[in-house]
């Protein structure tokens, strides 16, 4: 699957009718909430089903209990290395994934790869990925504080700032709960946007933020303290959205002239002043779009724009969909369906005795008895 065919909702079922199979990977020191974000959807989607569509197990190197950043302890499911038939390998990472990485991390990662798996990492699992060389040439996101250490530690991957990124068989996660988007956003791919939307109704998600979402990545983290003009041109820009300043006065405000401006902007930003502005203005647009009630004419004003037409214009130049549709952009719910739901068949007759038992199984049993179990009918 390519990195554009996520936003594409289409469901593509499992013929087979088995559930895909996930291994979360567990690192030193991963961050917990981004673990639950992207489980817990994967709970919902089985539980709105009334059906296994997803089986998941966590994992450590050699099955030991890790702690998470927050000191938790976690026992995992299983070792890295027992007989599980994974479709699907998920790496959470979180503080210092440098130290948390090992060459038998590398060498597991490796091999499932040759077995044609589907890689993917939620906060800072991507750079165990890019240290297995399995990220080259792959659009990546990574939590901003890592970005600038794995694009020096990484060169052939190709990292942005998004929430996250889905580029063919490689899916690759922001950290906090960015995951609980990118795996909605993966269910819908494989079961159609009705069931990603009834999940993000439970979880009481006020929407499910795509591909083009970005982290707010504080600029000085990115350039350090080695451009303070450029910071401070920028924090002038990012004040003055409604009443934008003029490239020659923002130059003189902090003492360079146009041309080193223009300079600074190419080499650092890789891109003109004014498309740095106007990016700025546009995705505060976006903002307010999504989350209040501000007419599109009072958002372009807000936003610097003279007309709501040049607005409309570039906002969807910029996103690919103009403002209308951004705001109107909605999952809509189905009312209609009358069928009875499927019965949980009894769990451990079909299962390899060498499997631990998985979660997802006595967590979908346990839901049999929830108003919700069930309430999203599938195409079978």
């Amino acid at each position: 699957m390519d990195s554009h065919q996520a936003n594409d909702q289409t469901a593509t079922p499992n013929r087979s009718g088995e559930p895909q199979t996930l291994g979360f990977l567990l690192l030193d020191n991963f961050t917990l909430i981004s673990l639950a974000s992207a489980i817990e959807p994967l709970r919902m989607a089985n539980q709105l089903a009334g059906r296994e569509l997803y089986r998941w197990y966590t994992l450590t190197q050699d099955g030991l209990p890790v702690r998470a950043s927050d000191g938790l302890q976690v026992t995992p499911d299983a070792s890295m290395h027992s007989p599980l038939s994974l479709e699907w390998v998920v790496v959470c990472g979180g503080v210092g994934p440098h130290r948390s990485v090992t060459r038998e991390h590398v060498r597991w990662l490796q091999s499932q790869s040759r077995q044609l798996r589907r890689l993917g990492s939620v906060c800072t699992g991507s750079w165990a990925l890019g240290q297995a060389g399995l990220l080259d040439h792959y659009e990546t996101s990574i939590h901003w504080e890592c970005l600038a250490s794995m694009q020096e530690a990484f060169p052939n991957v190709i990292l942005n700032a998004n929430l996250f990124t889905i580029d063919r068989d490689r899916f690759t996660s922001s950290g906090g709960t960015a995951p609980l988007d990118m795996m909605l956003n993966l269910i819908g791919h494989d079961h159609g946007r009705e069931l990603s939307a009834g999940i993000s109704e439970m979880f009481i998600c006020e929407r499910v933020r795509n591909e083009q979402d970005q982290q707010r990545v504080p600029l000085k983290h990115v350039l350090g303290t080695t451009q303070p003009k450029l910071l401070e041109i920028v924090a002038l820009m990012e004040s003055n959205l409604e009443e934008p300043i003029e490239l020659d006065e923002l130059a003189r405000y902090v003492n360079v002239s146009r041309r080193q401006l223009e300079r600074l902007f190419q080499r650092y930003l890789l891109c003109s002043p004014s498309k740095y502005y106007l990016k700025l203005r546009l995705v505060r647009a976006r903002q307010l779009l999504k989350q209040t009630p501000l007419s599109i004419i009072e958002i372009a004003s807000v936003c610097g724009f003279v007309s709501t037409p040049h607005f409309s214009k570039c906002y969807r130049e910029y996103f690919g969909v103009p403002p209308r549709n951004e705001r109107l952009g909605g999952f809509e719910r189905k009312s209609d369906g009358s069928k009875s739901p499927p019965l949980i068949r009894q769990w451990g007759g079909e299962s390899n005795a060498l499997e631990p038992s998985s979660c997802a199984q006595q967590a979908l049993a346990n839901a049999q008895g929830e108003p919700t179990f069930a309430s999203v009918l599938l195409v079978s």
